[in-house]
């Protein structure tokens, strides 16, 4: 049988850029000659509600409706004409399509003003680091947001422009409260998302729909999606995968669930979804499917007997983006923060280094679970195709390669690879802050285009670090944050408070840690969050190893994931949120590091213990990078030129001389020696150089010293030449 999948990302994931698992599977299905069709039903519904014809039909609701709206909500309704209006060209602005439109947005006489833009007020300080551009679309941001407001009073409490009835969603144990909301009338929302279903059933005619639910906000549209194939295409097979299923659904058992959908598939698709397309063409049991969830005689069974083990990394295929509206997404300014910025604003092709984690100890962390346990890298000339194949195939540039944390060894190949092929990328990624990412990796990161890492600092305490198995100290964070910072990387920390058996006082020494962090300019973003216990975590799983009592909620046959606890010998975590919040908030704005840590809080709290200048002196502590025998040397530029001349000496004797040079993008730089030395540098130098890729071992680079007739290998390391090599970029790794 001739197959047809429509691969189905739910409402909502990001404004900005469409979430990667569908180009993800559809990549790997071109391998197959399998045909399918993908569709971010997240964007087409946001551009159809956000629209002249949108607006009206949401305002032509209201006119009918016996809603009573609050004050704010009755204003945007009053202004519904100067919506209308400006809805248009609002969002071919953030589509990047009508930039001039900043100017008008920015005069604060164009764009009709509600709740949202009370709080300007309080911000309009922080317009002064942004362009016209940035500020406009900030603007715009909140004209979008209040309108959001106005549909979530008044038509779908469920609505949220990055989510969709996420409360439904998060520890749902028990299917009762979804399955009532599902057998609710439509509202406006939920009519426009099935209208635009059935025009991607028609287009494509798919035999198989196949929906990636990543998160809890996708979980009730992807049902609702599921209820009404249903019952108006009941042909059509309908399995649900993606990282909401890969974690709260491992133990589903309420049959209920199958009335929207006929299969669920845990981890990585590729496989699953393949042995199911031999199962519907009646060449696999039921039996021998992969990792699969179905309902067989009215009770749910588990189904994993395929004798496969997984697809290769290397032969998924490349992520295919192709059939998505690229450039339809919108760039949005939500945030002051800096990594929320990149998160929001831009499009972003996602790309995975490494399946996995290659640490896979954090004890917070479901690193018992297939996509954190498993570690699979690919080599760095395969990722540099992908990347190739998708630039070409998007016409965009930008890459937010999306590893659980990316290993230090596979970012150097990758960058070292992307110099050598002259590709232009300007890429992120999540790291841990770890020993290996020295000044010098650093570098070479940066000049392969790396703009800004994120990483877990998770509580800034040693103890607690150490208890979560992190492998890292806050000493040895500074220092690596100092050195992405040197090199021009944008540094976000994610932050933690109430981890088991945290005090206030290592809360508030924490904080205090962070405050000397961004004063010292070595980290530049981050945000704070609880802790939450999951099923699947160390902490989940043997709660009393961290002095922790794992107390609910009840597991009622469908989601699993986040447990409350009890945490005897810890604090009040809840009552330090808000305080964390705003110290945060004014610590990324350069502000309000002279003021004391108790002036957060409206409550009493500890003093702190850390001293002031520890992340100073934790800073100036870092060593320089000794050369070993396996350190290797890498040259991070083109090959130099090299000129012979000759000079008297004060006897008047001739002496050879050759005379280095190099040039780059910021300027040339040029070093003299005796011309048998420069004679073996140039020869090595061109042999590492950015042109060839190529890396050498330091004790190759030293033999090759010595059998080139030069002596005194260890003068030479402490010679000036030496550091203005290294100072112009003879990396050592």
């Amino acid at each position: 049988m001739q197959h047809s999948l429509l691969l189905i990302t739910p409402p909502f994931t990001q404004l900005n850029t469409p979430y990667p698992a569908t180009a993800y599977i559809k990549g790997f299905l071109n391998t197959l000659n399998i045909s399918s069709t993908q569709a971010d039903l997240g964007i087409e519904v946001i551009l159809s509600l956000f629209s002249g014809k949108g607006l009206q039909r949401l305002f032509d609701f209201l006119e009918k409706s016996d809603v009573e709206l609050s004050e704010n909500a009755y204003r945007i309704y009053n202004l519904r004409e100067d919506y209308l209006t400006t809805i248009g060209p609002v969002i071919t602005f953030l589509q990047n399509k009508n930039p001039t439109l900043a100017h008008s947005i920015c005069s604060g006489s164009y764009l009709p003003e509600a709740g949202r833009f009370a709080e300007m007020e309080d911000l309009e300080w922080a317009f002064g680091s942004m362009g016209i551009q940035d500020k406009a679309r900030h603007l715009a941001t909140r004209y979008l947001e209040d309108l959001g407001d106005l549909i979530k009073e008044a038509v779908d409490p469920h609505f949220g422009f990055s989510r969709y009835a996420e409360r439904l969603g998060r520890t749902a144990t028990h299917f009762d409260e979804m399955e009532k909301e599902l057998k609710a009338p439509n509202t406006l929302i939920s009519e426009m998302l099935l209208e635009l279903l059935e025009k991607q059933i028609q287009n494509s005619k798919p035999s198989l729909l196949c929906l990636s639910v990543p998160f809890p906000g996708n979980l009730f549209a992807a049902l609702k999606c599921g209820q009404y194939i249903k019952k108006q295409h009941p042909n059509i097979k309908i399995v649900l995968g993606g990282g909401f299923a890969n974690t709260e659904l491992r133990r589903l058992s309420d049959e209920r669930v199958f009335e929207y959908l006929d299969f669920v598939s845990l981890d990585d698709g590729e496989l699953p979804l393949q042995c199911l397309l031999e199962h519907l063409d009646g060449k696999r049991p039921m039996s021998s499917l992969k990792r699969m969830f179905t309902l067989t005689g009215g009770v749910v069974t588990y189904c994993n007997g395929a004798e496969e083990k997984d697809i290769p990394q290397r032969e998924v295929g490349t992520p295919d983006y192709s059939g998505l509206p690229l450039f339809e997404y919108l760039s949005v300014i939500d945030l002051i923060n800096p990594m929320h910025r990149l998160w929001s604003d831009g499009r972003w092709n996602k790309l995975t280094l490494a399946h996995g984690c290659y640490w896979g100890k954090c004890s917070f962390c479901d690193v018992s679970l297939d996509y954190i346990q498993r570690y699979e890298p690919v080599t760095a000339e395969l990722l540099c195709d992908r990347i190739e194949t998708i630039i070409a195939q998007t016409g965009q540039t930008g890459f937010h390669f999306v590893d659980e944390a990316a290993p230090p060894a596979l970012m150097r190949d990758l960058a070292i690879e992307i110099i050598k092929r002259k590709i232009t990328v300007t890429w992120w990624t999540n790291i841990r802050f770890e020993k290996s990412f020295t000044p010098d990796l650093c570098r070479l990161l940066k000049a392969s285009g790396c703009i800004a890492v994120s990483g877990g600092l998770e509580v800034a305490s040693d103890r607690l670090l150490t208890l979560m198995k992190k492998g890292v100290t806050v000493a040895q964070v500074a220092q690596v944050t100092d050195a992405f910072t040197q090199a021009g990387i944008m540094v976000h920390a994610y932050l933690m408070y109430g981890f088991p058996t945290q005090t206030a006082q290592e809360t508030i020494d924490s904080l205090e840690m962070v405050r000397q962090l961004l004063e010292a300019g070595v980290v530049q973003s981050g945000f704070w969050h609880q802790f939450a216990m999951t099923a699947h975590s160390p902490v989940g799983l043997q709660p009393e190893a961290y002095g922790v009592e794992h107390v609910g909620p009840e597991f009622g046959g469908f989601a699993e994931n986040d447990y409350y606890h009890e945490d005897p010998k810890g604090t009040e975590h809840e009552e330090f949120a808000e305080g964390l919040r705003i110290s945060l908030f004014n610590y990324m704005q350069g502000a309000g590091f002279e003021l004391s840590l108790s002036d957060w809080f409206d409550f009493k709290i500890p003093k702190t213990t850390v001293k002031p200048d520890f992340i100073e002196k934790a800073i100036a502590s870092a060593e320089e990078l000794q050369p070993k025998s396996g350190s290797r040397l890498y040259w991070l530029g083109r090959a130099p030129e090299i000129q012979y001349f000759e000079e008297k000496d004060t006897k008047g004797r001739k002496q050879e001389f050759s005379a280095l040079s190099w040039y780059n993008k910021k300027g040339d730089a040029g070093i003299e020696m005796p011309a048998d030395l420069g004679t073996w540098l140039h020869q090595e130098l061109c042999a590492i150089s950015s042109e060839t890729g190529k890396l050498i071992n330091f004790s190759e680079f030293k033999n090759s010293f010595e059998k080139a007739g030069q002596n005194n290998f260890d003068a030479f390391l402490n010679s000036d030449l030496w550091w203005r090599l290294r100072e112009w970029g003879l990396l050592l790794m």
